[in-house]
């Protein structure tokens, strides 16, 4: 799943809080469900319009975006 396809941000959407396609799901939702180790199906279950590829696909894209950031800042 392409970055474009996982979110989007809208001025008229929760005042240009960024949520999943489809949704009217902050993404920061998810990372505050996991950040206090709640389970992802927990998550899923309690945000029936986010599917478990947009809640994984996003999760990757925010660890290949830290791991890109890391390894850019270590090789200069």
């Amino acid at each position: 799943m392409r970055k474009k396809e996982l979110f989007h941000s809208k001025r008229d959407t929760l005042g240009g809080t960024p949520v999943f396609v489809g949704t009217r799901v902050p993404i920061a939702s998810l990372l505050d469900y996991l950040a206090a180790g709640r389970p992802l199906d927990e998550f899923l279950d309690d945000f029936p319009t986010v599917t478990r590829e947009q809640a994984v696909s996003l999760l990757q894209s925010a660890k290949d975006t830290l791991l890109n950031t890391a390894y850019a800042n270590t090789a200069g």
